[in-house]
């Protein structure tokens, strides 16, 4: 089966509804109104053979992929079911669990602030979060019974900068990764139903991993730039988000939680076996009411909204009109902001990979992969419910896959960016 109906008026009737969807856009393109590489029907063809294999295998109950190239789809399929146990047909209003997608989002909100001259990037976390200005380092040292947790003063302040590219010293925890990341597994951060500033309190009570601006290091950065922007705009961060974005992009369906009872069958799930993030936590029930906002990991939307928001991303800032960021803005969160010339580590988990860099809220590819002639400057990130989305500017695309498989995200992604790359040619 081929991605879009072979016919005429199949092909008509899916744009009109797309367009219904996602909205009228401002496309960019090139000289000659093309981008540098096009989608292939074939290479499409091949995209839409492996998910719906994956389908059948029993990978995951169902998903959604978008392509959208000068601001039109150029391939939009709907593959499986919500949930296996009510065997409801993917759709394209179907309430994912967008993790981490959450940050790209919280990022934006900054730069907003950042834009108003409100914020600045190298403002002290403290300037906003006073608890910060007490804030240490863990250092574990050798001691005749072991290891010690030496608590040692930070060399110079967490910045918004820090925040944004994860250079905070603000991890995850997890057992095996050290003491200070074991402190915070301890501390059930994600257990935690709090306010963002409780959450930011309890945060701060709890030791740096690393000295600030010295190490990449995935963690808790963005929500703590979550409780920031409350403080700057005196509003909870859903209403700043709605104010601001949400509203005006039509993102009707995106916030932390689903309110609405009647809304629960359109929630997509993983398979029975699949719902665990790690061995102790399990993916989080989005139909409970939630005090904390988490910026970082605890938005929920459906493929239509996210697609607004990248199209906006993607046309340096603006949507239907309506100017959100600068393009300058949008640049400068697209550019590596962790380069040799930062002498930033990268922990051991490094999720960008070895041929990118990190700007202000994306991951951004810095040198093309072996065997591919994939595009730099593609700027990107995921969630661990099993949810992607890229930019790329070079060809006028961005893409979206939704699904929920925690337990199988890299792979299929890692498979699904080649395959879309290969049918463009690259």
């Amino acid at each position: 089966m081929k991605p879009w109906r072979s016919d005429a008026f199949g092909r008509r009737a899916l744009i009109a509804a797309l367009v219904l969807l996602f909205g009228a856009v401002g496309a960019k393109a090139g000289p000659d109104g093309r981008a540098a590489h096009d989608f292939s029907p074939e290479g499409l063809a091949r995209v839409s053979d492996y998910i719906r294999n994956e389908v059948a295998a029993g990978t995951f109950p169902g998903a959604i992929l978008l392509l959208q190239q000068h601001g039109k789809p150029v391939y939009y399929q709907q593959f499986g079911v919500r949930d296996v146990a009510t065997e409801i047909s993917m759709s394209a209003d179907t309430i994912f669990r967008l993790y981490s997608m959450s940050k790209p989002i919280t990022s934006v909100m900054a730069m907003m602030l950042v834009e108003e001259g409100r914020l600045s990037l190298d403002d002290p976390v403290a300037k906003y979060i006073p608890a910060f200005a007490g804030m240490k380092v863990g250092v574990e040292k050798k001691a005749a019974d072991g290891k010690a947790l030496v608590l040692e003063p930070l060399e110079r302040p967490v910045t918004i900068r820090d925040l944004l590219r994860h250079t905070a010293g603000l991890p995850y925890g997890y057992q095996g990764g050290g003491a200070v990341r074991e402190l915070y597994d301890a501390a059930k951060l994600f257990d935690s139903d709090l306010s963002n500033a409780d959450f930011v309190a309890k945060v701060a009570a709890l030791p740096l991993v690393e000295q600030p601006g010295t190490v990449w290091d995935y963690g808790h950065s963005t929500d703590v730039l979550g409780r920031v922007v409350e403080v700057i705009s005196g509003k909870t961060l859903l209403q700043f988000e709605k104010e601001r974005l949400l509203d005006p992009l039509h993102m009707t369906e995106t916030a932390f939680f689903v309110a609405d009872p009647a809304k629960f069958p359109r929630i997509a799930e993983p398979m029975p076996a699949d719902r665990n993030i790690n061995p102790t936590t399990q993916l989080r029930d989005i139909r409970r009411p939630v005090a904390w906002e988490s910026g970082g990991a605890g938005m929920v939307g459906t493929i239509g909204d996210y697609a607004r928001f990248a199209q906006m991303l993607l046309n340096g800032g603006s949507y239907e009109g309506r100017r959100y960021l600068k393009p300058e803005t949008i640049a400068l969160m697209a550019s590596d902001h962790i380069g040799p010339e930062t002498k930033i580590a990268r922990d051991q988990n490094y999720y960008p990979g070895g041929s990118s860099g990190f700007g202000l809220g994306f991951a951004v590819r810095t040198s093309v992969p072996s065997g591919t002639s994939w595009p730099l400057g593609e700027y990107r990130w995921d969630g661990v419910g099993g949810t992607f989305f890229f930019i790329d500017p070079e060809d006028d695309v961005f893409g979206i896959f939704m699904v929920q498989t925690p337990s199988q995200r890299g792979r299929i992604q890692l498979a699904l960016k080649t395959l879309i790359y290969q049918a463009m040619g690259r």
